[in-house]
């Protein structure tokens, strides 16, 4: 049977063709990869603003409260339930007003214990200054019998020695008579001598004991005046606020029960989103806009605390105070950096996707993916660092359809 051979021409011809048409592919897929992405876009649907050079002040648009300037905790000294309750929440009270009446049982017998027990020690105390009195007074006694026997001994003494003299009485009865008399006068000289110890000893004694009875005195006054504890009253003149007690609740010693607002002004607090906790200082100074008038406002206080992704500063006004009332809420302009001239982008919703990273810049009909640097920003605009010059057309509306795109053309 005859075969039919291939020649090498037509081999040659084939690996010709199917190595052009690799190579073909090959290019294909090497333009696709590198040609840049391009989406078609219709203008109306683009917000286009203009890079400017212009006067930029850093400043921030916070949301502020009035409050009282100054304020007062109203604590709990004594913890207990609320037995009695004398005001309302909102009304204004005088310092040392009755606001509420606490008791506890446990609290008040440990009292009732405590100030029959001090009692106690200052009538034993007492006991033992009236039985020093009374041995002073028994020493008092002996004291005039001995003075009485050495009396009548000198009396038998001064009329015996005449008699004596005169021979009237023996040698022996004057003897006796001499004996007696120094015997007695030196026992009054040792029992004057013991009583004036005595005394020396018992006046110590009694001013131990007084000081101690001052001591048990004092301790008897606080402990009574600690059962005061169990009323609450306003430490200060103002307004109750914060004040919602209920019969029968507990609170624990410390505790606050309601807050004096002392009306002597009013601060603003706001509340500023946590990016701005390193840009907010103290002295800061910004404008409050009331009733058609301005006001100038600084920052007293920063609470580095973030809550919530918030944190709170304080504000003061500069100068005359505004008539206003407590919970007035503010818009406040608080400058973060002095006014000057840069390059500055427009605001817009591009931010959202971005981050400030990249922008749409035109040329032409075409929008060109650009990267950016920014820097400060204000509710209007963000400082430009790089990547952007004066007069650029940007687009500053959304980017969610075009975060993978390179190109844009506009039509």
């Amino acid at each position: 049977m005859d075969r039919v051979i291939v020649g090498k021409s037509k081999k040659i011809k084939y690996l010709t063709i199917g190595g052009v048409a690799f190579l073909a592919v090959l290019l294909m897929a090497y333009f696709s990869l590198n040609k840049q992405s391009s989406l078609n876009v219709n203008a109306n649907e683009l917000l286009i603003k203009t890079v400017t050079l212009q006067e930029f002040e850093d400043f921030i648009q916070i949301q502020a409260k009035a409050e009282p300037l100054n304020a007062m905790l109203v604590n709990v000294i004594e913890g207990g339930a609320v037995q009695e309750i004398f005001t309302e929440n909102g009304v204004r009270v005088t310092k040392g007003q009755p606001l509420a009446k606490l008791y506890n049982p446990n609290t008040e017998l440990s009292y009732l214990t405590q100030e029959t027990a001090i009692i106690e020690q200052i009538n034993n105390l007492n006991s033992g200054k009236l039985n020093i009195r009374n041995q002073e007074l028994t020493l008092n006694n002996d004291l005039l019998m001995i003075e009485h026997d050495y009396n009548d001994a000198k009396q038998a003494y001064d009329m015996n020695e005449k008699l004596f003299k005169k021979d009237v009485i023996s040698k022996n009865d004057w003897n006796t008579i001499q004996e007696n008399l120094r015997y007695q006068k030196e026992r009054r000289s040792n029992i004057k001598a013991n009583i004036k110890r005595e005394q020396e000893t018992n006046r110590v004694q009694i001013a131990q004991i007084n000081r101690s009875i001052q001591t048990m005195e004092k301790s008897l006054a606080i402990l009574r005046a600690n059962k005061q504890n169990f009323l609450v009253t306003a430490p200060a003149d103002g307004k109750l606020t914060a004040f919602e007690p209920i019969l029968g609740k507990t609170y624990r010693a410390g505790e606050s029960i309601a807050k004096i607002d002392v009306m002597q002004g009013y601060k603003l607090v706001a509340d500023i989103d946590e990016f701005y906790l390193d840009k907010v200082s103290v002295g800061q100074k910004g404008t409050v806009n009331y009733k058609g008038n301005s006001h100038q406002v600084n920052v007293v206080k920063i609470l580095p605390e973030v809550i919530s992704g918030r944190f709170q500063a304080e504000l003061t006004f500069i100068g005359e105070q505004p008539a206003m009332q407590q919970g007035v809420s503010f818009g406040v302009k608080l400058i973060l950096s002095g006014s000057e001239q840069i390059t500055v982008l427009p605001k817009g919703a591009f931010y959202q996707e971005t981050a400030g990273e990249w922008i749409f810049v035109i040329e032409g009909d075409k929008a060109e993916r650009r990267t950016i640097k920014l820097g400060r920003e204000n509710p209007y605009g963000y400082e430009v660092l790089g990547g952007l010059s004066t007069g650029d057309k940007v687009i500053t509306s959304r980017y969610t359809d075009y975060k993978n795109v390179e190109i844009l053309n506009i039509q």
